[in-house]
């Protein structure tokens, strides 16, 4: 799977976001401000791995080629994968 650059972009906007989160609790900031910031950063995950888990679905459905036992499989795949992530 090739991921593009939105999806290489949002990682790499949580990398800064985490960043700026470990300066905060060294500088000392208000536990509100740090634990807005982590959700931030957790809600941007989440959706991240939807977007992975989603675009990689339908990339395997394609492979398929109306294989329906290959085309559950990859559904079931896909679910575990986003269960795995909670």
């Amino acid at each position: 799977m090739t991921y593009d650059s939105k999806v290489i972009n949002r990682v790499k906007r949580m990398e800064g976001q985490l960043r700026g989160i470990l300066r905060m609790m060294d500088e000392g900031k208000n536990c509100k401000e740090v634990i807005t910031q982590l959700s931030a950063v957790r809600s941007g995950l989440d959706h991240t791995i939807g977007v992975i888990v989603s675009e990689n679905l339908v990339e395997c459905v394609q492979n398929a080629e109306g294989d329906q036992s290959k085309m559950n499989e990859s559904i079931q795949e896909a679910v575990n994968l986003l269960v795995k992530s909670r």
